[in-house]
Formats: C-alpha cells, structure tokens, sequence
C-alpha cells in the first residue's frame, strides 16, 4: 500500500496508462555498503573532456599573465636597474626567436621554389646575413658554456663585455647608439692604411694610364672629396690583376680591409683572402638586390642602417677588389 503511493498512475479513457516514473531511485555510491536515496544522475556531462581541457589551459594562460604582470611591477618599483636588464633579456629573447621563425620560412621558400640566396630579395637577404652572424656568436657562447660551472662565468663575461659576447638583440637603445659608433670609429682608422698600402701599389701598376688615373684619384681622396663612379669605373679592370687582385695583396693590405669590414684580422692570410672574397660577394650581391628594390622602398630604419657611415668614411667599399672586378 505504501509503495504503491511512490508511483503516479494517471489513467484516461482511450488510452494506455502511463509507464510509472519513479521519483527517486536507488543508486549505489563507492565506499558505501548501503544503497542511497536520490534523484538520478543525468546520463551525459555539459562539457566534453576536451572542452574541460580547453578552458583549463585558458584560465591557466589568463592567471599567468596576472601574476607576470604583477611581477614585472614589482620589479620596476623595488629593483629598477634589475628591471632594465630583465625587460631587455625578455624582448630580446622574443626578437631572436620571431627572428629565427622569419629565417625558418625564408630557408622553407628557397628549398621549396628551387631559389638561389643571391635571387631573394633584399630584405631576405639581409635577414638571413644578420642572423647567420647572430648565431655564430650564439654558437660561440654555448661551446664556451658546456663545462661544469662555466655558465656562471659565462653569464659574468656577458655583463662586462656585452658588445663582443650579446647580440644586437639584448643591447639597449644606450648601448646600441654606443657601440655602433664604436665600430664607426674602428672602421674610421682602418681607412688611413688602406689609402697607404694603395699608395705603395700605385707604382706597380703597368699600364701608365691607370697609374695616372689612380695617382689623380689617390690626391683627390687625400684631399677629403669623395671619389665619384665616373673616377672608378676606369679602374675597374686593375683590381683583377695585380697587384691589387685579392690573390696579390699584401697581408698588411688584407687585414686593414678586414678592420674595415668589421672581420678579425688575427687569422692567417689564406683565411683573411677567403673571408674578404666571401664578404665582399654578399655585399655585391646585397648591393644588385637594392638596386631591384630601389631606394625609396626603403624604410627610414633601413635608410639609417644603410646609411650610417658617410660616404667619406666608407672608402674601403670603393677600394674593395673583388667588388670592384664584378662591376659594382
């Protein structure tokens, strides 16, 4: 009797009675010896497992951003000097890496369309020079890293000598106006012994007409006026024969060429002629690239970048051998 009020029997004429629907159930929960009395469980979950997953990692992202911001507040009130340096390494660490990925799909392009590195354009082409020079270095501080407790000195040397051991990445806007100048001023010097050593060259050369015209040149650049292309081209030919063809300098005329470029002079002469030859093809080549693109496609970044040198102080781009002997 009491059992059979727990069930609702509406009955109506014409019609089957209604399956009864029990209002409770009996459900057995883990851990418990008897049956417990509720509503039923619903048969499917609101979120799938991956819906869970999803929002999971999306308040994990959320509250991590919170607490970086956060800390990067903190550290600019408490430690400003330490915040410099930290703001610095972060951006610096983002630039490599977007840098890397453009480097990536620039190499994926070549592979795929079947391209030479002297057909890309010209910024390609300059991405992929600058970040090959990144990681030289970069390889350069991890081999000196991989003793026992060395990176402990390695992280010190970089604090005292950022110029020769940091990439431009983790400079600072102070540190990168620095040094630049820096190398401005070494390839300043380097200019005075290369204007020497073409000096010393001018009486070996056989023809008299191109002695003459390099004479008349030498006075014009030692006087402080630029040489233009008409006094260049004439003496074109002379830098693929001797004495001025890369395989007849003097070692002293090789390493001021490489204090010009920006290269180590403390290698053997076999290696400085390899280096200067490799060198000066890229800047042919980067030079015909520019002239595809055009100057004024440029942005005013890459128009300072080019630029930086005045056109008195880069001698050495007109004086250099095998740029000269392809026609630049």
């Amino acid at each position: 009797m009491a059992l059979s009020r727990l069930y609702q029997r509406p009955v109506s004429l014409g019609c089957t009675p209604a399956s009864p629907e029990p209002l409770f159930s009996l459900r057995l929960q883990p851990g418990r010896r008897s049956p417990a009395w509720g509503p039923p469980r619903p048969r499917r979950l609101h979120l799938s497992p991956r819906e869970d997953v999803k929002s999971l990692v999306s308040s994990f992202v959320a509250k991590t951003k919170v607490m970086n911001e956060k800390y990067n507040r903190f550290l600019e009130r408490r430690f400003p000097r330490f915040y410099v340096m930290y703001s610095v390494f972060v951006k610096g660490f983002q630039m490599l890496l977007a840098d890397a990925k453009k480097a990536r799909r620039i190499k994926t392009f070549m592979s795929q369309k079947k391209v030479m590195f002297h057909q890309l354009s010209y910024r390609d082409m300059e991405h992929l020079r600058q970040f090959r020079q990144d990681m030289v270095k970069c390889l350069f501080l991890g081999i000196i890293s991989i003793p026992p407790f060395a990176n402990y000195l390695v992280f010190l040397l970089m604090y005292f000598y950022p110029r020769q051991l940091l990439i431009h990445h983790f400079w600072t806007s102070k540190q990168q106006q620095e040094f630049l100048d820096i190398y401005h001023a070494r390839r300043k010097q380097s200019h005075p012994k290369i204007l020497s050593c073409l000096e010393k060259a001018i009486p070996l050369i056989p023809n008299p007409v191109h002695q003459w015209h390099f004479t008349q040149l030498y006075i014009k650049v030692q006087n402080g006026d630029p040489p233009c292309i008409n006094d260049l081209l004439p003496l074109r030919t002379c830098f693929s024969v001797y004495p001025l063809a890369v395989s007849h300098l003097s070692t002293a005329h090789l390493k001021a060429l490489s204090r010009a470029m920006l290269l180590t002079p403390h290698l053997p002469s076999v290696l400085l002629r390899y280096r200067l030859n490799k060198h000066s093809t890229v800047l042919h080549q980067l030079d015909k690239a520019l002239k595809r693109l055009g100057i004024g496609q440029l942005t005013a970044q890459e128009v300072k970048s080019t630029l930086r040198c005045p056109s008195c102080c880069m001698l050495w781009s007109y004086f250099l051998p095998t740029t000269l002997g392809q026609g630049t």
